[in-house]
């Protein structure tokens, strides 16, 4: 169990892995009250259900972490989404201070509608209108208790339209 002052997680997105995040995690390595913790969270391209990931992503902060270390999560891309189950459906909320999306389909995105749901439930997930999505969406208590940033970009082709990656509630940035 490893712990600091303050505590950032990162979560990748679908086709990411951890080092994707390198070159922050580089830059903030010079902040010695901060520890950074970027788990894997394989998605078998789209093929593990979101729920199935923030459960693995429950186990490697409870690993990392234990149960009460309070922390600061940033999800990037699909990594947003899992987190958000993670915060809002399996008690994460609880132990965390804020919350930083980047470019996460909190709508739901056009993309995922061109890959079959029957292969790719992960990638199900994100679609407009997904259930997933919508039981997200439809009760945002507790995330109106964290401190929500959200970055999007009108023009992204991932996340379509892009103010889909916008979160529902916080400051939301373009």
């Amino acid at each position: 169990m490893q712990s600091h002052n303050r505590n950032l997680v990162l979560v990748h997105g679908l086709w990411d892995n951890p080092g994707v995040f390198n070159p922050l995690i580089d830059y903030l390595d010079t902040r010695k009250d901060l520890y950074v913790f970027a788990p894997h969270l394989p998605h078998d391209g789209g093929r593990i259900p979101l729920k199935t990931l923030a459960s693995d992503l429950d186990r490697l902060i409870t690993d990392r972490f234990g149960f009460d270390t309070p922390i600061v999560l940033l999800g990037f891309s699909m990594g947003g989404v899992v987190s958000r189950v993670w915060l809002q459906q399996m008690g994460g909320a609880s132990r965390t201070k804020g919350f930083i999306s980047v470019g996460s389909p909190h709508f739901g995105t056009y993309t995922a509608h061109l890959l079959p749901s029957q292969l790719l439930p992960g990638i199900a997930d994100m679609k407009r209108g997904s259930h997933l999505l919508k039981e997200l969406n439809s009760d945002l208590c507790l995330l109106q208790e964290l401190k929500c940033l959200s970055f999007f970009s009108k023009s992204d082709l991932t996340v379509f339209p892009g103010w889909n990656a916008a979160l529902p509630i916080g400051s939301r940035y373009s």
